[in-house]
Formats: C-alpha cells, sequence, structure tokens
C-alpha cells in the first residue's frame, strides 16, 4: 500500500514524519483522543476504514482496539486547511482513552463556564 501522492503532498508533518491527528465520535462531535499518524498509518486508515495511529513511544504502527478490543470505525478522513492535521470521524466501541476514560479528555478540565 502507498499513500496516495496527491495526499501526501498536502500533508504537513513534523520533523519525525508525523501528522497530528484527532478522532472525533460520529454524531455527537465529541473528542475522543489525539494521536499521530505517518503515512503508512493514513493510508491504511482510508483503505481499511480502521482507526491506525503511528505510536512515537513503541516507534510502531497501531490499530486502535487490536489488543483492547476498542475499536474506530472510520466513517469519515478530512484534512485541515494547513495540512498538518487530519480529522477521524469514528465510531468508536469501548473507552477511546488508554487509561479506560469514554475519552482522552475527560480527566482533567482546566476551564468550563
Amino acid at each position: 500500500m502507498s499513500l496516495d501522492p496527491k495526499i501526501a503532498a498536502r500533508l504537513k508533518r513534523n520533523s519525525d514524519g508525523l501528522v497530528c491527528a484527532v478522532a472525533q465520535q460520529r454524531g455527537t462531535g465529541e473528542v475522543l483522543m489525539v494521536a499521530w499518524m505517518n503515512d503508512e498509518a493514513l493510508d491504511l486508515t482510508l483503505t481499511t476504514r480502521k482507526g491506525t495511529y503511528f505510536s512515537r513511544s513503541r516507534q510502531k504502527l497501531w490499530v486502535k482496539g487490536e489488543t483492547s478490543g476498542h475499536i474506530q470505525h472510520v466513517h469519515e478522513v478530512r484534512l485541515d486547511c494547513d495540512g498538518d492535521t487530519v480529522l477521524l470521524i469514528v465510531e468508536q466501541q469501548g473507552a477511546a482513552c488508554h487509561t479506560g476514560d469514554k475519552t482522552c479528555f475527560d480527566a482533567d478540565v482546566l476551564l468550563t463556564d
């Protein structure tokens, strides 16, 4: 597999060759998690419709839910105007956060109305 060259040309990767990826719950718009993708992870996500990311700590690809069962079925993928962030609209099954929380943004609210 290889990422479509037209898509690859639009990406603005960081110095490690990665682009930020934000996963958002389909229907509610709730932000579930932020992760990183390299070209291969993005290509796999587009072709398999499974949220696939690059683990910076393990230095390898990982498919969300491959060990936990908390999978992401990807319905939509969007690239932001700058090309440095990918938005995934997903149907999350189970917890999105590795801590077991529904989202990675449940634990620490820094400001609210």
